[in-house]
């Protein structure tokens, strides 16, 4: 009988984590921005130069460089095309194309629209999922 009870609760925990996990994947996000071709040719830049490395996105990364979650708005789009022309002590110079710059741009861009690097000002749920604070405006 005290099998029949273990059987009994883990089935019952199986059936609820599949319910949570359903419920979680499904509630959908509330982020309008759309990418573009740009963008997305952008995100693979960022990809092929390992940028990720040393910067952050929404305070996830490496922590040699600043996070750029909001750098477009923040600095703009020239500060960054300056840096991605000639690098820093620590940045390498990765000699991008004008257009590889432009779609890298556009990914920060597009990274800036949809939330804030500023992981301890977001709100935590009780669900464990994650929220922009109201006075984000974004």
């Amino acid at each position: 009988m005290k099998d029949a009870g273990k059987i009994g609760i883990f089935g019952t925990l199986c059936v609820l984590f599949l319910g949570y996990s359903f419920y979680l994947y499904h509630l959908g996000t509330d982020s309008t921005v759309e990418a573009g071709a740009s963008a997305d040719h952008g995100k693979k830049v960022w990809q092929d130069k390992n940028c990720i490395a040393c910067h952050q996105i929404y305070g996830l990364g490496g922590y040699l460089g600043p996070d750029l979650t909001n750098t477009y708005s923040e600095k703009g789009a020239d500060y960054i095309k300056a840096f991605l022309r000639s690098g820093t002590r620590v940045m390498p110079d990765f000699q991008l194309s004008e257009n590889e710059m432009e779609h890298l741009i556009r990914y920060l861009q597009h990274i800036d629209q949809s939330g804030t690097g500023r992981p301890h000002q977001l709100k935590i749920y009780h669900d464990g999922t994650i929220g922009q604070p109201e006075s984000a405006g974004k």
